[in-house]
């Protein structure tokens, strides 16, 4: 089996996401960080392709306001950026929208994106969706990634069940979940983390219904 040509793709790890409305809950964003924080010291250590992502909405704007202190990396990323490493803003939840991202990742022949950072909810599970469209495999590490609670006109849901659910959709479908240490394991290895597929999960559910 041809060993995956991975990219570490770090989301909006910014100090946006540790105060305030847009605060991750989980999992904790104190354990999460130190998760990415690992990721991003194998990835450097492998000299694995990394690429980071910072959102913006533009001067003025409520959040992600790139004239304030809160657009700012953490510096726990920031400190293990390499030179050479891909770094882009971006303006939608996909990291491939406006960013040439793509075009980088073709340069390097990556063919599998593992993807860390915030939040699960909107940027992780936009990005995952879209890469299936360019023919990428994605990785997503369950304890490197983080979720808000929501509460809309549709329904309210704490960050804990936003976060597994979307983990299973994920796995279901568009990625392979795990936590960090099964991903440096197979990082070192040189091997495929295996995901589950919509059949799979959809017989497994039932046959637990059934039960």
């Amino acid at each position: 089996m041809t060993s995956p040509r991975r990219a570490l793709v770090v989301i909006d790890v910014q100090q946006q996401y540790f105060s305030g409305p847009l605060e991750i809950r989980y999992p904790p964003h104190a354990e999460s960080l130190s998760r990415i924080a690992a990721a991003l010291d194998a990835a450097n250590q492998a000299q694995l392709p990394v690429a980071v992502l910072q959102h913006t909405s533009g001067e003025g704007a409520p959040v992600f306001d790139p004239t304030t202190p809160e657009w700012q990396l953490r510096p726990e990323v920031a400190e293990r950026v390499q030179p050479g490493s891909f770094h882009a803003e971006k303006q939608y939840g996909t990291v491939f929208a406006g960013t040439g991202l793509l075009d980088w990742l073709r340069e390097r022949d990556v063919d599998t994106l593992t993807l860390v950072g915030y939040m699960t909810n909107n940027c992780v599970l936009a990005s995952a969706a879209e890469a299936e469209t360019h023919g990428l495999s994605v990785e997503v590490l369950s304890d490197a990634t983080g979720a808000i609670g929501i509460s809309n006109e549709a329904g309210s849901v704490d960050a804990r069940t936003v976060h597994t659910t979307l983990l299973a959709l994920l796995d279901s479908n568009w990625a392979a979940v795990a936590d960090t240490g099964q991903w440096t394991r197979a990082l070192t290895d040189g091997t495929a983390l295996s995901g589950s597929n919509l059949v799979v999960s959809a017989t497994r559910a039932a046959a637990g219904s059934a039960d």
